[in-house]
């Protein structure tokens, strides 16, 4: 049975870190990262820690194997990673809704990723869910940004209620910011 909640120590860390390992572009064939989807950041062990003692992320767990992920990132942790300061950046100048995002309360999901053995099965918006029910008492949105190339992703987030808002050139790549309006 896979069960959905928070990471509450050390060795769920390590498993994030594992599952992202096993999905990072670099790791993956072209071909396999087009058919499956992909992760791009890779944070150590030291960055994943600082994320959980800002705001302790969401993992989906089979027995004690970590299947799948969602992290959270909030502001207080902005720049402690190139990627997710140029992103919070990104989101701060971004207008949505008439407001600009610099002065709401949102948070990133500083990534989300899915063993691919348990692709399929519900479990993006089976973490998503426990994500807004956990979080949504302080964000008015959840934002992240995906990977053009990464279509699975994004049908992923656009299913589960996000909206593309923005693009994003990085690395010679282009990004879809994605919002998910929670109130």
């Amino acid at each position: 049975m896979i069960n959905i909640k928070r990471v509450t120590d050390y060795s769920e860390l390590s498993g994030i870190q594992l599952l992202q390992q096993q999905n990072l572009r670099t790791n993956l064939s072209p071909e396999e990262s087009s058919i499956e989807g992909f992760v791009t950041a890779e944070y150590s062990l030291a960055f994943l820690e600082k994320m959980h003692h800002a705001g302790p992320s969401i993992i989906a767990k089979e027995d004690e194997l970590v299947v799948g992920y969602a992290l959270v990132a909030d502001k207080s942790i902005r720049h402690e990673h190139n990627l997710l300061a140029g992103l919070f950046d990104v989101i701060d100048e971004t207008n949505f809704n008439g407001s600009q995002l610099k002065n709401v309360d949102y948070v990133v999901v500083g990534q989300l990723c899915v063993a691919k053995s348990f692709r399929g099965k519900g479990l993006v918006n089976q973490m998503y869910d426990y994500y807004k029910n956990c979080l949504v008492s302080n964000f008015q949105y959840c934002i992240t940004d995906i990977a053009q190339e990464n279509v699975r992703s994004l049908k992923a987030h656009l299913k589960t209620g996000f909206e593309v808002i923005n693009t994003l050139d990085y690395g010679g790549k282009k990004w879809d910011i994605v919002l998910w309006k929670w109130y």
